[in-house]
């Protein structure tokens, strides 16, 4: 599938995507380490799995995001630094932060921001479970919470694991990604999260040899690649997203020739467990494509 995407196209879904999987909480972060003499951490996480890796690990926070997504309770009352994919730099400066979290699918358009602003930003790659995990292992590091982290990263490779038994021998079903934002949809690869827990899974992304995280959909490709499963993530407006998924399969006449449609193989997969951006929820995730891959 070789149909790409615009640059301005790929950047509004990834904002927001990306500003889907943020929220809003943070409070004062002191240093982990008892015996440090040096100054506290002062944190602010600006996506909602920031904010849900630093609770896992214990760590406080004086700045949080702006979300509609429930956060942890440690991080009740903490400084709001408003939307994840455009923070306000004057309440981020005034939090006078050691550290601030983003993720590198807002890198493009937040680096600049914060450089101007002088603040320094760590963006971290969530899109893939190994890639999160060594983001995990990173942050435990650095604000001592090596156990912590080691304990969180234990679960997926556990978790692995036993996906890896459960589809010893069996079929590779191939599967077609379909990412939808209010008013558009793309094909994700598997360089994006969603498709690297399919591969994780044991499923087989249709889309091959792309090193982008998303294409722009070509249905006649699709539909020549056939795959046994088509699963179709929501975000922006979930809701709204899976009313344009409905008419589109039913507008579109070219959908009804796909195996996968005619064997009800196609899933709309739940905003909260299937992100953009690696999460917490990675584990609940694959116990949820699991009967969809291998009914």
């Amino acid at each position: 599938m070789r149909t790409r995407i615009s640059a301005a196209l790929i950047a509004l879904v990834l904002l927001i995507t990306a500003g889907c999987s943020t929220n809003d909480v943070v409070s004062e972060a002191v240093s982990p380490d008892a015996k440090s003499s040096s100054a506290p951490y002062r944190v602010i996480a600006t996506t909602v799995a920031a904010t849900e890796m630093m609770d896992a690990l214990g760590v406080d926070l004086v700045g949080i995001p702006k979300s509609y997504k429930s956060l942890p309770k440690r991080y009740e009352g903490v400084t709001q630094v408003g939307n994840p994919m455009s923070p306000n730099m004057e309440v981020v400066k005034s939090l006078d932060p050691t550290d601030v979290l983003s993720v590198t699918t807002l890198e493009y358009d937040l680096a600049p921001v914060f450089k101007n602003a002088g603040v320094g930003a760590n963006f971290m790659d969530l899109t893939s479970v190994d890639k999160m995990n060594s983001a995990i292992q990173a942050l435990g590091n650095k604000y001592d919470r090596k156990a912590q982290a080691d304990a969180i990263i234990a679960k997926f490779n556990d978790k692995l694991a036993a996906i890896r038994k459960q589809t010893e021998g069996k079929k590779q079903p191939s599967v077609l990604i379909l990412l939808g934002v209010p008013g558009s949809y793309l094909v994700a690869t598997e360089n994006s999260y969603i498709g690297d827990l399919v591969k994780l899974s044991g499923g087989k992304n249709i889309v091959q040899g792309e090193k982008v995280e998303y294409l722009a959909s070509n249905t006649e490709y699709l539909q020549k690649a056939n795959p046994d499963v088509i699963l179709r993530a929501a975000h922006g407006l979930p809701d709204e997203v899976v009313i344009m998924f409905d008419k589109e399969f039913k507008k579109n006449d070219i959908w009804k020739h796909f195996a996968a449609v005619q064997t009800n193989r196609v899933y709309d997969l739940p905003e909260e467990l299937f992100g953009t951006t690696g999460n917490l929820a990675a584990v609940q995730a694959l116990d949820a494509l699991m009967p969809m891959l291998y009914p």
